[in-house]
């Protein structure tokens, strides 16, 4: 079925500031690159050309714009398999140009977060994630209802300074 939601490049090619991405799952749907991981396999840092991908550039090229990329993470613990993995790979997301923090789900209590991930461009459109049971993406919504956006915004401003630096989080 084709989707009329823009592409993720398309929205983040049209962003001026910022682009906000806030996560909550424990477990998304696993990965070639993930299965591989839980084998042993590691990923050479050292040889960039195995592990920089389309959507790392893409980040290099939208932070060399002057946007200001942060992801934050609400994870619960002790960490899933799937988010020790994540954290493993982060390596690429920073290297790119994004910054990342980690927010122990139980320092979140108090914080009113959205029911659903989701990606916030120059603090106006929201790109909502939803997901099956088992973390794989059914579909993308894209709305700037001011009620859901002030929500989402403000979420994550929560999140992100109560949350860890990548390269301080400990799992």
């Amino acid at each position: 079925m084709p989707s009329s939601v823009p592409s993720f490049a398309e929205l983040l090619g049209q962003c001026d500031r910022s682009a906000v991405h806030l996560e909550l799952r424990d477990c998304y749907a696993p990965t070639d690159r993930f299965e591989a991981w839980k084998r042993g396999e590691r990923i050479n840092w050292e040889d960039r050309e195995s592990w920089w991908h389309p959507y790392d550039q893409l980040i290099a090229d939208t932070v060399a714009r002057g946007v200001s990329v942060r992801r934050a993470r609400v994870v619960s613990e002790p960490v899933s398999e799937y988010i020790r993995w994540e954290h493993h790979v982060t390596h690429a997301n920073v290297t790119a140009g994004e910054e990342v923090r980690w927010l122990p789900r139980r320092r979140a209590t108090d914080i009113a977060l959205p029911g659903n991930d989701f990606w916030l461009f120059d603090g106006a459109l929201l790109r909502v994630h939803h997901f099956s049971g088992d973390g794989v993406v059914v579909e993308d919504e894209i709305t700037a209802d001011p009620e859901t956006v002030k929500l989402c915004s403000t979420a994550f401003e929560a999140v992100w300074e109560r949350a860890t630096p990548h390269h301080l989080y400990r799992i």
